[in-house]
């Protein structure tokens, strides 16, 4: 709910934004810049899309993890979105998130969200497990106890009187021939 609310904002502010500048310059003025912004701003996207992806390229060729690409690449879509969007405001936030130095910035935040919000997963799913367990009547994983006892045979041990026998395996009948003489 927080978002539409926001997003009703932006449009809000955006319409009062485009008619303050429409009564300062003029209609067709307005008209023009911002047919200006989304050129400019669609050719600014084109660029940095295709440096990224030659940078993901590079990654994937050196075989290590492309992250900071594919970060970069969600925020260029997104800058895409903004610019195409009519509007003064969305034109300048999207040519903020073009800029290799916003979106560095942007990136850290996205990371240490995207950190965030796992590790908030990873407890919940540990949490109701553990709750299903208790539920089942079962002890957690990791929990289980194994009764045994260790019994460690060494060639130092001296056999007991009281134990079996140990007896040399028994040749199988196909190890030797008909005539009685081993195979080799």
């Amino acid at each position: 709910m927080p978002i539409l609310v926001l997003l009703l904002v932006a449009g809000v502010v955006e319409i009062a934004v485009l008619v303050a500048v429409g009564q300062a310059i003029g209609v067709l003025p307005t008209v023009g810049l911002l047919i200006a912004a989304a050129v400019l701003g669609t050719w600014l996207v084109r660029w940095q899309g295709r440096r990224t992806l030659q940078e993901f390229r590079e990654a994937a060729r050196q075989r290590r993890p492309p992250e900071k690409e594919l970060s970069d690449g969600v925020l260029i879509a997104a800058a895409g979105i903004l610019i195409i969007m009519p509007g003064f405001l969305s034109d300048i936030a999207g040519l903020l998130c073009l800029f290799p130095p916003t979106r560095a910035l942007l990136r850290n935040r996205m990371l240490r969200a995207a950190e965030r919000r796992s590790k908030a997963m990873q407890d919940q799913m540990w949490l109701h497990t553990q709750q299903a367990y208790r539920r089942q009547g079962a002890t957690a994983p990791g929990d289980d106890v194994i009764d045994g006892e260790v019994v460690s045979v060494t060639d130092d041990d001296e056999p007991t009187a009281a134990g079996p026998e140990l007896l040399p395996p028994q040749r199988s009948a196909q190890a030797e021939r008909p005539d009685g003489s081993p195979r080799r």
